[in-house]
């Protein structure tokens, strides 16, 4: 940072300070009148302004300067990491799988990803990856205190045990900012470490999360598993070689429902041997039907990209993929028909434009499908077109209606599932809210017997530091002890049990130890009065 592009910063600085500023506009005034007196080629970033900040100022400028805010929006920030290219479960990918060992990227990724460029660029050290994804994080306003760490790179779990224990580990240490001994230490560390994990997620197939897969999970403090669903075909399947059955795809639902595990189903419309048709009713009956409905979804358009031999089909014209309107449409309606305890994640795999050879390149599918909605005169009623911290990011203001708490329950996997939630009265803005489960009776894990399971415990809006409060926020205002108090009363009068299990990140266990829980395994684990 050269000494005239400094002093603009400074200025900029002072001037954002000195003055009530309103929105981002006023923001980019400011920057402008700045540069053009200082005769800059360029508008400063707002990273290289909050770099010379001091501490104090910084705080006050966070919340004005946050390049995404989105980010935070639903309370905690995202690190990705990316494990080390490792060969597939099956000798041969399926039709649509890019990438592998050969490609030099991890399967199913093109290597050109985001996050796929920061594993290559750090020899997929997991340390390197998460401290400086942290540090890009912080650069650009956000708090960090918070952290939720997705593994990515394909099969996980399909990876040498010791390889996935050193890379937990790693993850862990990166968090904490230290090396640890072991795995079992890291995770001690990072209890009270200034950032703590609020939550890991992991990607795997159907057939690789069977009961000694989710036992491995939960070892490794995992509260949220992605699964590749893809469709509920077994024509399909063996049309794209899957490798699996529907019926591994009931199997991996329950049991890591049955283990307090989140799910997010990976969904991909336009495979060969579908139609829009079936697409839309793979969906319906992925959110209607018992056996499944997952807490997540990820819709992934299918994409024709090289190093696939879905490419080499595409080349010989034994596949030509939907139209981008046909994409839209099919989203759309998938949006519209979410239930409201569901919440869709993303709509677009994270692949550059420039690598799609066929398929919907447009990287604003999310938008395109909202358009549609509006113009079928629906809408999508997803947690995430819900949530407080977005809601108010589109009005631009605080929320000021009255808050109610409400009650869902239905049934999933062969247990019952009680989905808690405070929302406004018109149910138009979500706070917060609980999964909690009843399991079935296969339930494998010994702690579970007899047990309810809290499965999630999410309070919306911007992110609050750890023992912080913001008048205008969400966070730490008691949402999540109640909805907590009430899974209680619930688990006690109506399941009538005497424990309750929450699947708790490790980062969030002192927060269960101060209202009464205790470790349980792999769990945070309460004995319950019988009234």
């Amino acid at each position: 940072m050269d000494a005239r592009y400094r002093q603009a910063c400074e200025r900029i600085l002072e001037e954002i300070i000195g003055k009530p500023v309103k929105d981002r506009r006023e923001v980019y005034a400011i920057k402008s009148k700045f540069s053009k007196e200082f005769g800059l080629s360029r508008v400063p970033k707002n990273s290289d302004i909050l770099s010379i900040a001091s501490e104090e100022k910084r705080k006050i400028l966070q919340s004005i300067l946050k390049i995404k805010p989105v980010r935070s929006a639903s309370g905690i920030v995202v690190v990705a990491v990316m494990s080390r290219p490792y060969p597939c479960p099956q000798k041969v990918p399926c039709l649509y799988c890019p990438g592998g060992v050969a490609y030099d990227s991890p399967q199913s990724y093109t290597g050109m990803e985001p996050a796929a460029l920061r594993g290559k660029e750090y020899n997929y050290d997991p340390y390197l990856q998460v401290r400086s994804r942290l540090e890009q994080l912080k650069a650009i306003g956000h708090n960090v205190q918070k952290a939720e760490l997705i593994i990515m790179g394909g099969t996980f779990l399909n990876q040498p045990i010791e390889y996935q224990e050193y890379f937990v580990k790693g993850c862990f240490d990166g968090l904490n900012g230290k090396i640890s001994n072991s795995l079992e230490e890291a995770m001690a560390l990072n209890e009270v470490a200034e950032i703590r994990n609020v939550g890991l997620t992991v990607e795997t197939r159907p057939d690789f999360c069977k009961e000694a897969h989710v036992d491995l999970m939960l070892r490794y403090g995992v509260t949220r598993v992605e699964i590749g669903v893809q469709t509920i075909s077994d024509r399909i399947y063996k049309i794209v070689e899957r490798g699996h059955t529907v019926q591994d795809v009931v199997e991996a639902f329950r049991i890591a429902k049955d283990s307090g595990l989140k799910i997010v189903a990976h969904m991909m419309p336009g495979l060969p041997g579908s139609s829009p048709e079936e697409d839309l009713e793979s969906f319906r009956i992925l959110f209607d039907d018992d056996r499944f409905k997952p807490d997540m979804l990820k819709i992934y358009p299918t994409l024709v990209v090289k190093n696939s031999r879905l490419y080499e089909l595409y080349l010989r014209k034994e596949y030509i993929p939907y139209p981008d309107e046909v994409f839209v449409d099919i989203v759309a309606k998938a949006m519209a028909m979410a239930p409201p305890w569901l919440r869709i994640m993303r709509v677009q795999r994270d692949i550059p434009a420039n690598l799609i050879v066929a398929g919907v390149k447009k990287g604003n599918l999310r938008e395109l499908a909202h358009a549609r909605l509006k113009e079928l005169g629906l809408s999508c009623k997803c947690i995430r077109c819900r949530e407080v911290g977005l809601v108010e990011l589109k009005h631009g203001k605080r929320l000021e209606k009255d808050i109610v708490l409400f009650k869902t329950a239905y049934k999933a996997s062969e247990g019952v599932e009680v989905f808690l939630s405070f929302e406004t009265l018109d149910k138009t803005a979500l706070i917060g809210f609980l999964r909690l489960r009843k399991p079935s009776e296969k339930a494998h894990r010994i702690e579970v017997k007899n047990s309810a399971l809290v499965r999630e415990l999410h309070v919306y809006g911007q992110a609050v530091p750890l023992g912080g409060k913001a008048e205008d926020g969400w966070q730490h205002k008691g949402y999540g002890r109640r909805l907590l108090e009430e899974a209680e009363r619930i688990v006690r009068e109506e399941f009538g049990l005497e424990k309750i299990l929450v699947t708790s990140a490790v980062g969030v266990r002192k927060y269960y130890e101060r209202l009464g829980y205790s470790r349980m395994g792999p769990y945070m684990g309460k004995f319950l009065k019988m009234l």
